[in-house]
């Protein structure tokens, strides 16, 4: 007989400025067995309610207006402590101590095969 799992469904805040890129990935990862909740820029997803239970925050470094690392230290200031990854190319290493410093991990683009989804469960598992 096949078991209905009854634990709630991960949660993925995605927060990116591209709408293709924001609309492949929320599909991919449902797929994944994820909800997704999609954000177009850092002020609207520091408009949100803070996250609580089983979530990732996955965010784009380079986003107009407020960008990813300084979303990320508002939040943390608010006291939340989700994991958080941060998406971009080529970073450097005042970038990697920058992501360290607020507690997320860096994940380069370009987003090849399910390196993003594991980086998200593991991320979610510690």
């Amino acid at each position: 007989m096949l078991e209905v799992s009854t634990q709630p469904r991960p949660t993925v805040l995605l927060v990116d400025d591209d709408a293709a890129l924001r609309t492949a990935l929320k599909f991919s990862l449902e797929l994944e067995g994820f909800d997704v909740e999609t954000y177009e820029s850092g002020e609207a997803f520091l408009l949100r309610d803070d996250p609580e239970g089983r979530t990732c925050v996955v965010m784009d470094l380079n986003l107009p207006g407020i960008d990813g690392l300084e979303t990320l230290r508002q939040l943390r200031s608010r006291g939340v402590g989700l994991p958080a990854l941060l998406i971009t190319s080529h970073p450097r290493p005042a970038t990697r101590a920058s992501a360290a410093a607020v507690g997320a991990a860096i994940v380069e683009k370009p987003l090849l095969g399910d390196h993003l989804v594991g980086e998200i469960r593991s991320a979610l598992n510690s």
